[in-house]
């Protein structure tokens, strides 16, 4: 019986495979197996259903994150699936082990998240770092599962004047430093360092010197929507004419919906000169013709027909770091977006101009990376 019982376990996992791999070209899974095993079938239902209905891609990856992570949590927390809705002692509970004190915590070890909770999620690799998590990390998970409590018909308590109390209470009692996703930018100088390591003409260069230019040239793309970019989504358009030198070849990215687009809106962003040359050098080494521009690189030289998945920018430009010289921790993906504004703001590129480009929707988002380029050496800081 526990034979037949384990065979129909196995044979839900295996269902389950195959319907996240129905909806792969719209989510991009990284874990996927794991995922088989973890989610519900109501969570695959729930997930297919969010893809029929149109919701962005980087949305849908968000709350796949979010929604895994929640019922890892849950197992490990209550031994049970998540219940929906939750209960507001439970999320009352994901807010206790969550945001906690650490100085509370070395005389109280029961405070903050439990010890085999911890190891749990830890070995399971949804636990990284040490402490309590982000406001902003626990803030959406809470809103990501609020908004997967409504789409599976329920009202839940996340309204709760407890909830909010508990939040905001635990948050002023463990404050944290709010910094950025990048601890440096990577600015010109840097990327010049991060290129040089590209110099020879193997496949892995010539992908990773297209990746770093491309995603910095056409406004600092996010790590995404590089790892999506599809070579249907590109268009070569007329060549950018030089005084007393040769035209520069230009290239136009239609990004359809992104993370701050609306509607039916295509955001188109332009390549001209190097970075097109660049692009084309992978594009015909590799012999992509249609569906993913960048890929991943198998051990003896083969290029996948799969996509890189978005971690494995972040890895790509980590990788040329330590390369380079330079401390890996340091830099991330996300460097490179806030390196475009830098470098822009460097060069004295109007903010307008930059943002057509970056397509960064708030001014003051923008201006901050412009703002902490010129207040150094800006005639404020020399008064006397």
């Amino acid at each position: 019986m526990a034979n037949a019982h384990k065979s129909v376990a196995l044979s839900g996992v295996q269902r389950r495979s195959v319907e996240l791999d129905t909806i792969a070209s719209v989510l991009p899974i990284d874990r996927r197996d794991e995922l088989a095993e973890l989610l519900t079938d109501k969570d695959i239902e729930t997930l297919r259903h969010l893809v029929n209905e149109g919701m962005g891609a980087n949305t849908l990856r968000a709350l796949t994150s979010d929604l895994a992570y929640l019922e890892a949590w849950g197992l490990a927390a209550t031994k049970k699936s998540l219940p929906w809705p939750a209960p507001e002692a439970l999320l009352l509970k994901f807010v206790a082990h969550h945001l906690w004190d650490p100085q509370h915590r070395e005389t109280d070890p029961d405070h903050g998240m439990p010890a085999d909770v911890d190891e749990n999620l830890r070995s399971q690799g949804f636990l990284k770092s040490v402490g309590p998590h982000a406001p902003a990390t626990v803030r959406r998970r809470l809103a990501n599962w609020s908004t997967l409590t409504k789409w599976r018909g329920f009202d839940g308590a996340f309204a709760s004047p407890a909830l909010k109390s508990a939040i905001r209470l635990a948050i002023r009692a463990a404050p944290r430093q709010r910094l950025r996703k990048s601890a440096k930018a990577v600015t010109g100088d840097v990327l010049a360092r991060l290129l040089a390591t590209c110099a020879t003409e193997s496949l892995r260069d010539l992908r990773d010197r297209a990746i770093l230019m491309v995603a910095f040239a056409s406004g600092g793309r996010r790590r995404s929507e590089i790892a999506g970019l599809r070579r249907e989504q590109l268009t070569v358009e007329p060549p950018i004419p030089v005084e007393n030198g040769a035209p520069l070849p230009s290239l136009s990215i239609h990004l359809g919906r992104t993370k701050t687009s609306s509607g039916e809106q295509d955001d188109v962003v332009y390549l001209t000169g190097r970075p097109v040359e660049a692009l084309d050098a992978w594009l015909g080494a590799a012999k992509i013709e249609s569906g993913s521009v960048f890929r991943a690189i198998g051990r003896w030289g083969t290029v996948s027909r799969r996509a890189i998945d978005p971690q494995s920018v972040n890895a790509i430009i980590k990788q040329r770091a330590v390369l380079a010289g330079l401390e890996s921790g340091e830099f991330s993906a996300h460097g490179l977006r806030s390196g475009y504004l830098t470098e822009a703001a460097n060069r004295g590129i109007p903010l307008p101009e930059a943002m057509e480009q970056s397509r960064h929707r708030s001014v003051q988002q923008a201006s901050s990376y412009y703002n902490n380029s010129t207040r150094r050496t800006g005639r404020a800081a020399r008064m006397i």
